[in-house]
């Protein structure tokens, strides 16, 4: 089977499940921007985000593959576990999901929802993670991993949509957490046989990935401290790395300010909600607007699943 092929068995599973999302091109965004841009709307998923996609095909294949396993356990800050509470669900699966003390109140209650036993533990997503391997040890339950090539190929879907419904674009924007959205996108994009560049978004007191990506090993920071909580990640994926810096034309940092602006802007010209992972490719077009002139250009708005409290500050901001 070809690689095309196998994206877009997997994009059939997805689609038992959802309807594939829209990508638009906002006039006032174009305006903004100063080139033509498209967005793919992954805020549109039954969870909000992108991150469903992985989870339905790596479950799908989990029950396939492990007849005999009775629940799963995941570590997230919020979209992956909304994915893996929902997909476990559907497979009549237990699902276990450990999040950080502090993590958002309202992605912890869609999680609970979706059917998920929640744990809060540790400071940050790597506590998080830790906690949720000795538990999966302890009880015996399967551990979901935030990057895995099988959720990365669920997420490809969402590429193989963008690349198809926004036909010759230069360039697609993606912001990178751990890394799955990142590499569906780079492998859509090869399957297609397509020279769009791939550049990927992180936060500036998150640059875990572009510290690595520019030193050509994994790089771990001392901390991830972003109020963008899809990007706030300290110990990139090895595997995930080397997809990045095989596929990925570069990787651009933005600061908080920039996020913010770029979650305002959506709001205003589009009536979208943005969290902060899913405004930072457009803060990253915003940002490198004047080599962009010309171009035709896509950004992935990852998700919308912010809270009331975070974002009302921030949409009551004097506009920049």
């Amino acid at each position: 089977m070809t690689e095309l092929a196998r994206i877009e068995t997997a994009a059939e599973l997805v689609y038992r499940h959802m309807p594939p999302t829209p990508q638009y091109c906002w006039p006032l965004l174009c305006q903004r921007a100063g080139v033509e841009i498209w967005v793919k709307h992954e805020n549109h998923t039954p969870i909000g985000a992108f991150k469903l996609r992985g989870g339905l095909v790596f479950m799908d294949s989990l029950k396939q593959r492990h007849p005999e396993v009775s629940g799963v356990i995941a570590a997230t800050r919020g979209n992956h576990g909304q994915s893996i509470a929902l997909a476990a669900r559907l497979q009549g699966l237990k699902a276990v999901v450990v999040v950080p003390h502090g993590n958002s109140v309202e992605k912890n209650r869609a999680m609970r929802a979706f059917g998920a036993e929640l744990i809060e533990h540790g400071d940050d997503f790597v506590d998080a993670k830790d906690h949720a391997a000795a538990r999966a040890k302890q009880e015996g339950l399967y551990m979901v991993p935030s990057f895995d090539p099988g959720l990365a190929l669920g997420v490809a879907s969402y590429g193989l949509e963008f690349l198809r419904g926004a036909a010759e674009l230069d360039a697609v924007y993606v912001p990178i957490g751990l890394g799955s959205g990142i590499c569906g996108t780079i492998m859509a994009r090869d399957a297609l046989g397509l020279a769009t560049e791939i550049v990927g978004v992180v936060a500036e007191r998150a640059a875990a990935y572009a510290l690595s990506f520019e030193a050509g090993k994994p790089v771990a920071t001392a901390s991830a401290n972003t109020f963008a909580d899809g990007v706030a990640v300290r110990e990139p994926d090895p595997q995930a790395l080397e997809i990045i810096r095989k596929g990925a034309e570069r990787i651009v940092t933005v600061s908080e300010d920039e996020i913010e602006a770029a979650m305002r802007a959506y709001y205003t010209d589009t009536h979208n909600l943005a969290e902060g992972a899913g405004a930072a490719p457009l803060a990253a077009v915003l940002k490198e607007k004047a080599k962009l002139a010309g171009k035709k250009v896509g950004v992935v708005l990852s998700g919308g699943n912010v809270d009331a409290a975070v974002f009302g500050p921030i949409l009551s901001k004097t506009a920049r």
